[in-house]
């Protein structure tokens, strides 16, 4: 009887309030499609809405915490708008209330002439407040250099840091493999070699921890902490 790698059974989680980013390199592109399609597959079957799941793409893995570090800033400065954006429309809405309901002789309201219609704005889709989780994902394949360990390290020091410094969750989705078709076995592709030929999709795992993470950070941050 062989051992079944991987993380055991899922936890369920619902992942209807939350927004998540996919970050990843574009080098073996054929491997890294399919990832990102996995862990969106699995993040769409937990409840995450598709206007929240936003892909962004960077040249190669090497790259990839700076864009992490700077995508979860940018999601940052969305919130703060969105959020002052909403202060901003409540305000106008209270003073358009206090002058329609004045009971004033004079002829303020008179002078208040109804200008021309405002043009309609286009449908903010998806939410705007801060990601609750970021996947990184990319894929190394060992060379006949030592350009693969180096890269590897500092990428996966880096997105740690990331995670650490920030606080939000960095789903580790770096592929290290030494050759084509191991890559392709963990992306659940045909050509796979050794013990995973058309293996599982890791991007699925990733989905579900981004989620799952994504969740429990909500809840920590709230003071809730399971079996206490």
């Amino acid at each position: 009887m062989s051992a079944q790698k991987g993380p055991g059974a899922q936890e369920k989680h619902d992942g209807s309030d939350l927004r998540i980013a996919i970050v990843h390199a574009r080098w073996n592109s054929t491997i890294i499609d399919a990832l990102v399609a996995g862990a969106k597959k699995t993040m769409l079957a937990s409840g995450v809405k598709e206007e929240n799941i936003v892909i962004e793409s960077v040249p190669g893995s090497y790259e990839l915490p700076l864009a992490v570090q700077r995508i979860y800033a940018a999601s940052q400065v969305q919130s703060a708008a969105s959020t002052v954006a909403g202060g901003m429309g409540s305000l106008a809405s209270g003073i358009g209330d206090l002058l329609g309901g004045s009971n004033s002789t004079t002829d303020l309201q008179g002078s208040l002439q109804p200008g021309p219609p405002e043009p309609e704005k286009p449908e903010t889709k998806g939410s705007r407040h801060a990601f609750d989780a970021i996947i990184a994902i990319g894929v190394l394949i060992k060379g006949e250099t030592m350009h693969f360990e180096y890269i590897a390290d500092a990428v996966s020091h880096g997105l740690m840091r990331v995670q650490l410094d920030t606080g939000v969750p960095v789903i580790f989705g770096l592929l290290t493999v030494l050759n084509l078709g191991q890559g392709l076995a963990r992306a659940g592709l045909e050509g796979g070699t050794g013990d995973e030929a058309k293996g599982h999709n890791h991007g699925e795992d990733w989905g579900n921890a981004a989620v799952e993470l994504g969740v429990k950070r909500k809840a920590w941050g709230q003071g809730k902490i399971a079996g206490s």
